[in-house]
C-alpha cells in the first residue's frame, strides 16, 4: 500500500535519511525502533509532508481503490485526502476549538453534525476519555495520556487507511494503553500501522507483523516480534 524507494531527506542543509527503501503492506503493523536521532520522527514527518524536511532523491507512493499516487510534491492536507493520518508525539493544546469542530472540519461534510458528534462519543467511551475533555478546547488541562488519547479518537473518526502513531505510549499509564492498544486492534484490519517507539510494551498490546530499527537514517534490520523483544533487553549493541 505504500512503498518508499530510495528515500532520502534532508534537514537544515543535513541529510538525516539515507536511501530507505521498504513497502508497508495492508493489514500489517510495523513497529519502527531505534536510538534517539536515528531518523524515525524524522521519517514520520516525511511521509506526512512536512515542510521542515526536503526529499532529496527517492519516492514515496501510495496504492489505494486501486490507483498508484506518488506523494512527494503533495501538501500534508493533500497526503490526508489520499488516506494517511498522523498521530503527533507531543500534541499540542487548541485553544477555542473543540474536538468535534476540529473532526467537522476534517471530515469536510462527509457526515453531519449530529452523527459525527454521536461518533465521537462513542468512541470517546470505548477509549475511557472523560465527556468533558470533548466540551473544552482540544487537549485543554489534559494529561499526556488523555491527549494521546484524543489522538486515537481522532484517527478513530477519520478511519485513514494508513495510520502513523508516533511514540503513541509516551506519557501513557498502563491502563490507559492497554484501552488505546484494544481499540487499535478492533480496527487493525485493512490497515497499515506505523508505531514508532522506543519500549517494548506498546507492542504487547499491538503485536507488530514486522519489527524496523533503523540507526543513523538508515534501515539496518527488520524482523519480527522477537527482535523488539531482544532490543528490550539488551539495547542496540550488536543488533
Amino acid at each position: 500500500m505504500l512503498t518508499l524507494t530510495n528515500l532520502t531527506v534532508t534537514a537544515g542543509g543535513k541529510q538525516i535519511l539515507k536511501k530507505i527503501n521498504h513497502v508497508f503492506e495492508r493489514g500489517k503493523v510495523y513497529a519502527i525502533m531505534g536510538p534517539n536521532g536515528s531518523g524515525k520522527s524524522t521519517l514520520a514527518y516525511t511521509l506526512m509532508g512536512s515542510p521542515v524536511y526536503t526529499i532529496e532523491s527517492g519516492s514515496i507512493t501510495m496504492k489505494h481503490n486501486n490507483k498508484k499516487v506518488k506523494l512527494n510534491s503533495l501538501t500534508p492536507h493533500e497526503r490526508a485526502q489520499q488516506g494517511l493520518f498522523l498521530s503527533f508525539q507531543n500534541p499540542l493544546s487548541l485553544q477555542g476549538i473543540r474536538v468535534g469542530q476540529l473532526l467537522q472540519l476534517a471530515c469536510a461534510g462527509a457526515i453531519s453534525a449530529l452523527e459525527l458528534r454521536k461518533k465521537i462519543q462513542a468512541l470517546a467511551q470505548e477509549l475511557h476519555i472523560r465527556p468533558d475533555l470533548l466540551e473544552r478546547s482540544l487537549n485543554d488541562g489534559a494529561s499526556g495520556g488523555e491527549r494521546k488519547k484524543m489522538e486515537v479518537l481522532q484517527a478513530g473518526v477519520l478511519n485513514k487507511p494508513v495510520q502513523i502513531y508516533d511514540e503513541i505510549d509516551t506519557g501513557v499509564d498502563i491502563d490507559a494503553l492497554k484501552q488505546i492498544g484494544v481499540f487499535l486492534n478492533r480496527r487493525r484490519k485493512d490497515k497499515v500501522y506505523i508505531i514508532i517507539t522506543h519500549y517494548y510494551r506498546v507492542l504487547e498490546h499491538i503485536s507488530p507483523h514486522e519489527v524496523i530499527i533503523m540507526m543513523d537514517g538508515n534501515i539496518v534490520k527488520t524482523g519480527g516480534a522477537q527482535l523488539a523483544q531482544h532490543i528490550e533487553n539488551n539495547g542496540y549493541v550488536n543488533v
